[in-house]
This record gives structure tokens, sequence and C-alpha cells, in this order.
């Protein structure tokens, strides 16, 4: 044990010389830390993550009307729909998980983090369970 530490040591020594002997680099300026998140800003985030999963809906509407019936066709059209509007989906699940966080400590803080598992798989699969609605109102051959 303490033959491999003095080896440890050493072969530390002996890496360190060359860099001790350069001059010291000035740190990064530090980056200002981003503002909190408000509740205003998570009704904004809100209602536009809304009005993509509106858009989101007529395309897929699109799409599977040109499929005309072909269930296999309509979900090769759909998947990438789904994959455009998948990442909106994620930014706005994250910055809610973000926002419960940042809650101050209480009995609404430790609510929301309970839901926040359930609140967090909704708005992710959203894309996904739109695109199965969608899917699903393909009549049946």
């Amino acid at each position: 044990m303490i033959l491999r530490l003095a080896l440890t040591a050493t072969a530390m020594l002996a890496l360190s010389g060359p860099v001790l002997a350069q001059q010291a680099t000035p740190a990064a300026p530090a980056a200002a830390a981003p503002a909190p998140v408000t509740e205003a800003d998570i009704q904004a985030a809100g209602e536009a993550f809304g009005a993509k999963m509106e858009a989101m809906g007529q395309e897929l509407g699109t799409a599977v009307a040109a499929a005309n019936g072909d269930a296999a066709r309509a979900r090769t059209n759909t998947d990438p729909i789904v994959a455009k509007y998948q990442p909106d989906a994620d930014a706005f699940s994250a910055m809610l998980t973000g926002f419960f966080a940042a809650m101050p400590e209480g009995p609404q803080k430790a609510q929301m983090t309970a839901m926040a598992p359930i609140i967090e798989a909704e708005i992710k699969g959203a894309p996904g369970k739109a695109r199965d609605q969608a899917l699903a109102a393909i009549p049946a051959p």
C-alpha cells in the first residue's frame, strides 16, 4: 500500500514538473448564471408547446390521410413528424423539471416533485401519443 502511494506520488511529481514550469493561463471569465425560470416563463413555454403540438397534429393528420388507409405507410409517414417535434417535448419537460427543482422547500415543492416523473413522462410521450391517436383513426381494412 505504501509502495503504491510512493509510486503514485513520484509519478505525479515527475509529470507535474513541466506543468509547474509553464506559466498559468488566466481563467476564463465566469459565465453569468441563467435567470431563474418563473411561472410566467413556464406558462409561456406551455402555450408555445401546445401550439407546436397542435401544428404537429395537423401534420400527422395530413400524413395519415396521404397514406390512403395503409397503416404501415402512415406509420412510416408519421415517424419523421414525431422525431421533428420530440426535442420540443424534451425541452419543455426539462424546463418544468428544473422549475420544480428550484422551487422553495415546502408542501407545494414536495407535491410537484412527487408528480414530476408522471408529468415528465406525459410531456415527453406527447408526440408519440399524438401519432398513435392519428394512426388509430385509420379505418380497419
